[in-house]
């Protein structure tokens, strides 16, 4: 599944092509998303699109009206092709631009998502969502609070969109690992001077898989549509049963949350 550095690059290379452009057409061959598409969607002709902008792992399209709020799910792509472009399998959404160009939704296993979202509404999905990881609301303060008495392990509960929206399996092992916690931990037995080289961890890792995807967001203006998941260097997340860098103990597999998790039982405590 995408999380959110993929989500971002995304957003990242699809903005240039639509802000400040026209939509004339909406094409919606297939409704059966993970929630059917909204009628709504098919009806936004002659909109301008003001902005693409971000929330965890929804991109929303704002409009004058409102937001077409995207998620890619487990497969999902988009890409900016030429709307004469013909589609493949799984093409099942086309948001034509009057600059000719058309962003293209494709998702094989069709647990993404097309919804609509009225100015001064709230999705019910969008609700309860906690900050943003890379902006200021996010810090050691709120993690030692919400973690006071939590017996949950510390993976599960940085993973948890109420806490920090968007620290996904792969970024949750990395900065655990970094920080030197053991992510089967209990949350309430960290301390606050912890949480603060986890928090500056979770950010760091978050910033340089942006940055290092940024590399790729050319390849949104090509049929194969997004860069996916780009290549960057993963210390633990992945490396099961190899030699860990900093000090040659193999790494440990275990699943935490019904996710697998990786660490080192020697670096992590």
């Amino acid at each position: 599944m995408p999380e959110l550095p993929e989500v971002e690059v995304s957003r990242l290379g699809i903005s240039p092509y639509l802000e400040g452009q026209f939509i004339e057409k909406v094409i919606v061959r297939e409704k059966r998303l993970r929630w059917p598409v909204p009628e709504t969607i098919t009806n936004l002709v002659e909109q301008p699109v003001l902005s693409v902008t971000r929330r965890a792992k929804y991109l929303l399209i704002s409009l004058p009206q409102g937001d077409i709020v995207l998620h890619l799910g487990m497969s999902g792509k988009l890409c900016v092709v030429d709307a004469c472009t013909p589609t493949i399998k799984h093409d099942h959404i086309d948001f034509v631009l009057r600059s000719g160009k058309c962003l293209r939704f494709n998702d094989p296993r069709r647990f993404g998502s097309c919804l609509w979202q009225e100015n001064g509404q709230q999705l019910s999905l969008m609700a309860n969502l906690g900050p943003e990881p890379l902006t200021d609301d996010f810090d050691s303060n709120r993690l030692f609070t919400l973690s006071r008495n939590k017996r949950s392990a510390v993976k599960t509960f940085i993973m948890d969109n109420q806490v920090v929206v968007g620290v996904g399996n792969i970024y949750a092992n990395e900065a655990l690992f970094l920080s030197g916690i053991d992510p089967r931990r209990q949350a309430g037995k960290v301390s606050k001077q912890r949480y603060q080289t986890l928090t500056d961890n979770i950010k760091r890792v978050l910033a340089a898989a942006i940055a290092q995807g940024g590399t790729t967001l050319k390849d949104f203006a090509h049929a194969d549509g997004k860069p996916g998941y780009f290549s960057q260097h993963l210390r633990v997340y992945g490396r099961q049963g190899e030699p860990c860098e900093v000090c040659e103990t193999t790494i440990k597999s275990q699943v935490i949350g019904q996710r697998n998790t990786f660490f080192c039982p020697q670096c992590q405590r």
